[in-house]
């Protein structure tokens, strides 16, 4: 039998979807959130699918502020929808 991929919530359409198909945004020790395309970062992980659209509905609905349980200001939502787009 094959191994099975772990599914993760999209935090924008709130889909289960396997972890490879999605984006994973972390928060590090110190604070810092940025995009991790390898997935293996050390932090707290918060996942999105690769457009652009669930990211600005996860922004909307202050689901990466209720994940990481802190208020993110708008030049990082900028930024890391800038890299969002550069990944889709």
């Amino acid at each position: 039998m094959g191994k099975v991929e772990p599914l993760r919530k999209c935090l924008g359409c709130e889909e289960m979807i396997g972890k490879k198909g999605l984006l994973r945004i972390v928060k590090d020790k110190e604070g810092n959130l940025f995009l991790d395309l390898t997935g293996k970062k050390n932090g707290r992980g918060a996942y999105i699918c690769r457009s652009s659209a669930c990211f600005k509905s996860a922004r909307k609905k202050k689901a990466f502020e209720k994940s990481f349980k802190c208020r993110i200001p708008d030049d990082i939502y900028d930024r890391l929808e800038k890299e969002v787009e550069g990944a889709e």
